[in-house]
């Protein structure tokens, strides 16, 4: 879901002044410690607390088997010291040569000698290695320098090891404290905590530092950035100048770089003019910054006009330019400016570059040119790890998995040996084509080429899971993770054969997991689950990130709990258009199409632009209400912004259903006619559209129409044509259209199709053969069939057969109170009085309650909901008022109620009590005469409200219009379209 905001006015971001803050602004930070440290985040989470640890922690980050002879007594400290600076130059051919003696010419350990070592290890990212020796000169009991902290915390961020750099931290404080106060190391902390994601111990080692230069304040802005806090880190950076910091051209990049990455091209944009403003021109990295930024956050159009911008003006590029930009050439499916791209690197000197031929290779492949992506890796003289990864993940991700191991296998063969990044990749293809095996089989291979999964690995696994379908493996993997070391649990097959002695003690949840496993929390509707993961990311401070918050949001909202849903919304410290879409797609799922609505000024108020995926939402929501009048604002938005965007994928058939939901299937028809490229998704909402207003002829001529034109029809197309069926005298015309699917038009008809041949029997009044059919079906039959054939029952008041649909839908649906009150009206119809009323004391015994129903109309872009039980609209009284003299009027007419009601029940025949009633009369008396009204309902009409309905367009000359969920029904004159049959 791409969440990029269109252009906005650039006041939309602003820098706070360079001058002090107010006293509000000076106690943020430690108003932000404070609240961190009552969660139990800052203390004791990196520093003190890990000192008497350090030995245990140092020894678990790195090889426990080559590392224990260094801790072990000082007897054997000494040959085990020379057997350890003898091997390691070995694992680098960057260590001097001076280095590379026997046991008897190592000279005298000094903290000299380690640190030259350990120096020449990090220099070759021999990241372990570099810790072991630094363990090593521990255990001498050496003292390390300034100079030389720096490089072990960054091999303990470039490992993501965050318990062995707390572990030196907390050493520092106990041994070497007059280095805690050194801005040179104390930058290397905060480094090291915001790679690992210790923001808290980040910012903790921020406040403690007596002395902040440049370089402290940028390592804290990286790490918000990192971590997708913008909102911190831009009170960060305001914070920073108003202390009288100048940012530097880093500080700049960071910050920019930050924002692009999330997608905020506004801000982006305006803080690169803000940063000319401030005096620091900006060079060819930070453009790199943006480009990269916009491509990764699927900005792709902003990404190749800022590039287009770049070049008009005389801006340099280099490779980093071109391999940034590629992938938005790849994402848009432009091949043509892809090549224009690889031809620009080829003229400039850049061919050969192993990242430029990288992201040619890549652009390539995801845009379905495979020969020329071969040719340009055959032609590569060095071919480097990443860019046989680039064809193993190319091969990957369109699915032919067997080509992808076969370039794995090839790269083994070359000499390269497959890392982590290369088994990850497959590893994710395997999950997303759901090869379960497949996947833990690899796992296991990866332990024999002496590589360990990491948290990434993780990820691919539980989000291709997921992707998939197979969200209760998703769930079972990640309790493998949170039960390392314990026995398997035979409560979950999805993990029996995962080898999960692979998994290291240092993978550790983070942002990524949890949004795909609420993903599947939502999929399984495992509330109790999704609040587990909720308290997890609580106690780790993940509730900023706008995509876990969102995640939130869209798992709360499918469980049916939209209280909580609610909360986490008002409760995020920062959003995004994603977080706002996610809120109002979850008011559409809960049946609260009103409140997306309501929803929508507020996101502009707020300074969020639309996206092409906001207004699919709020089309679908005007589609549920009937909000015609909005569709068309809606409609006109998209046709001037978006319209034509790529990435505005579906918006035709949306369109078509907004109009057809909405009563006006000319519209519909218009919008269909002057689609250029009609795909499946068109046709088939436009049959649907006329099959939902009952107009059986003009969906079986689109239908053919469609076949003629060479595009061939799928199981929706023939659900669409077997509901239209159901019309009066189209029997045999869907008899037809079902026995020719697979023999003429190779669709096998699936259980969805058998419910409409049902409709279309029991509409006929062929009740006893829709239950042979059923009994005969190849399928077993669920609730929805047996529903069909309930309304049926209740259409030709038939108990007989009726009291079987309905025992059989009180076991599949025993919680469904519409299944029971449908039989109450069936015996009330036939004057089975106690039987009805012997139904009606079941639900009460068991607690079940009517649906709630809710009809609305849309009056000048506003939504006037009606909802039974729920407030009285504000002119209750003139609804009833008009009501009584329609009452009147069509008692006169010869209306009596026919809504079954039970004996000794004393009920005012001529009461307004359901919903559709009280809408259609406030339109009568809000709308100018002669306008129709047009009114939305949840749940299916009843008999009697159809009834009034009819009498009441005959009285007032006005057409109404009323969709049910089931059809939409034009009355006018007295008759209703649908022909009493529905």
């Amino acid at each position: 879901m791409s969440s990029c905001s269109a252009p906005v006015p650039r006041q939309a971001f602003k820098l706070r002044p360079a001058h002090p803050l107010p006293r509000s602004s000076a106690r943020a930070a430690q108003t932000l410690h404070s609240r961190r440290r009552r969660r139990g985040l800052a203390s004791g989470g990196g520093a003190a607390g890990h000192a008497s640890q350090w030995q245990r922690e140092l020894r678990r980050s790195v090889d426990g088997e080559r590392l224990s002879p260094l801790l072990n007594s000082s007897s054997s400290r000494g040959e085990a010291l020379k057997s350890r600076v003898i091997s390691l130059p070995i694992l680098c051919s960057e260590v001097p040569p001076s280095y590379s003696m026997g046991a008897e010419e190592i000279p005298v350990r000094t903290a000299a000698l380690y640190a030259s070592l350990i120096g020449s290890l990090v220099r070759a990212q021999q990241w372990r290695d570099a810790l072991s020796a630094f363990a090593s000169m521990v255990g001498e009991d050496l003292k390390p320098d300034r100079f030389l902290l720096p490089k072990i915390l960054k091999a303990c961020s470039e490992l993501e090891r965050l318990n062995s750099g707390a572990a030196v931290h907390g050493y520092m404080l106990k041994r070497w404290q007059e280095l805690q106060v050194d801005a040179f190391v104390g930058n290397s902390m905060i480094d090291m905590y915001g790679k690992c994601g210790d923001l808290a111990s980040a910012r903790k080692m921020f406040d403690e530092m007596p002395h902040r230069d440049v370089v402290s304040w940028t390592a804290l802005l990286m790490a918000y950035t990192a971590a997708g806090q913008l909102e911190d880190a831009a009170e960060v950076f305001s914070a920073m100048r108003a202390e009288g910091v100048k940012p530097d051209l880093i500080s700049w990049n960071a910050l920019i770089s930050g924002f692009a990455r999330k997608g905020e091209t506004s801000a982006a944009l305006g803080l690169l003019e803000a940063m000319r403003e401030d005096g620091v021109e900006p060079c060819t990295n930070s453009w790199n910054g943006v480009l990269s930024g916009f491509a990764q956050s699927g900005c792709f159009e902003d990404a190749i006009d800022v590039f287009m911008g770049l070049r008009s003006h005389g801006g340099a590029a280099n490779p980093v330019t071109i391999a940034a930009v590629l992938p938005a050439c790849s994402g848009l499916r432009l091949p043509g400016l892809g090549r224009a791209l690889h031809a620009f690197a080829i003229k400039n000197g850049f061919s050969g570059n192993v990242f430029i031929d990288g992201a040619v290779i890549d652009m390539y492949m995801k845009c379905g040119d495979w020969k020329d992506a071969e040719q340009v890796f055959s032609s590569m003289e060095k071919k480097t790890a990443a860019v046989w990864n680039e064809m193993v993940a190319g091969w990957a991700n369109q699915g032919e998995l067997e080509k992808a191991m076969e370039f794995l296998k090839a790269m083994a063969e070359d000499g390269l040996k497959p890392d982590v990044i290369t088994y990850n990749t497959v590893l994710a293809a395997y999950a997303r084509n759901g090869k379960k095996d497949e996947a833990f089989r690899l796992v296991s291979e990866m332990g024999k080429m002496n590589l360990k999964p990491n948290i990434v690995s993780i990820n691919a696994l539980i989000a291709g899971f997921q992707q998939r379908g197979l969200s209760k493996e998703a769930l079972g993997l990640l309790r493998v993770l949170q039960r390392r070391g314990e026995p398997h649990s035979r409560n979950s097959s999805a993990i029996e054969d995962f080898p999960s002695e692979m998994l290291g003690s240092s993978i550790k949840l983070n942002a990524v997991t949890v949004t795909s496993v609420l993903a599947a929390c939502s999929d399984l509707k495992v509330q109790h689950h999704g609040m587990e993961v909720h308290g997890f990311i609580l106690r780790n401070s993940l509730e900023s990130n706008v995509f876990v918050s969102a995640a939130l949001i869209d798992m709360y909202a499918k469980c049916e709990n939209m209280a909580n849903a609610v909360k986490v919304f008002c409760g995020a410290r920062e959003r995004n258009t994603v977080t706002w879409n996610t809120m109002m797609a979850g008011y559409n799922s809960s049946g609260e199409p009103a409140n997306a609505l309501k929803l929508f000024p507020q996101m502009l108020r707020k300074g969020h632009a639309p996206s092409s995926v906001t207004l699919l939402i709020l089309l679908r929501a005007c589609s549920t209400m009937a909000a015609l009048t909005l569709g068309r604002a809606l409609h006109g938005h998209a046709v001037k912004g978006m319209l034509h965007d790529p990435s505005f994928f579906g918006i035709d058939s949306t369109l078509i259903d907004m109009y057809a939901k909405c009563g006006s299937i000319q519209e519909a028809r218009l919008v269909f006619d002057s689609t250029s490229e009609k795909d499946l998704a068109a046709w088939n909402t436009m049959i649907s559209g006329y099959s939902l207003h009952g107009m059986a002829e003009d969906s079986i001529a689109l239908f053919k129409e469609m076949y003629q034109s060479g595009m061939s029809p799928d199981r929706f197309t023939f659900t669409s044509i077997l509901s239209a069926c159901r019309q009066e005298g189209f029997m045999e015309v869907g008899w037809k259209y079902f026995n020719s699917m697979e023999e003429i038009y190779g669709v096998k008809p699936e259980l969805e199709h058998f419910t409409c041949m049902v409709g279309i029997m029991g509409g006929a009044g062929l009740l006893e053969e829709a239950l042979n059919f059923i009994r005969r079906m190849p399928f077993e039959p669920d609730a929805c069939i047996w529903a069909a054939l309930l309304r049926a029952c209740r259409a030709h008041s038939d108990h007989e057969i009726g009291q079987e649909a309905a025992a059989a839908l009180f076991e599949l649906e025993p919680r469904n109170a519409s299944n029971y009150i449908i039989l109450s009206n069936i015996y009330t119809a036939v004057g089975m009085w106690d039987s009805a009323m012997d139904v009606r004391l079941v639900m009460r015994s068991r607690g079940l309650k009517p649906p709630a129903t809710c009809s609305w109309v849309n009056l000048r872009h506003k939504a006037h909901a009606f909802e039974a039980g729920g407030r009285p609209h504000p002119e209750i009284e003139r609804i009833l008022e008009e009501w009584d003299r329609l009452a009147l009027e069509m008692e006169r007419l010869g209306y009596f109620p026919q809504d079954p009601c039970l004996v000794k029940e004393e009920t005012d025949p001529f009461s307004c009590f359901h919903t559709e009633k009280l809408a259609i009369c406030y339109g009568l008396i809000s709308l100018p005469a002669g306008c129709p009204v047009r009114v939305s309902k949840n749940v299916r009409m009843c008999i009697d409200c159809h009834t009034s309905a009819k009498f009441i367009s005959r009285i007032g000359g006005r057409e109404v219009l009323v969709r049910d969920g089931c059809l939409y029904h034009h009355f006018a004159g007295g008759v209703c379209s649908c022909g009493d049959s529905w």
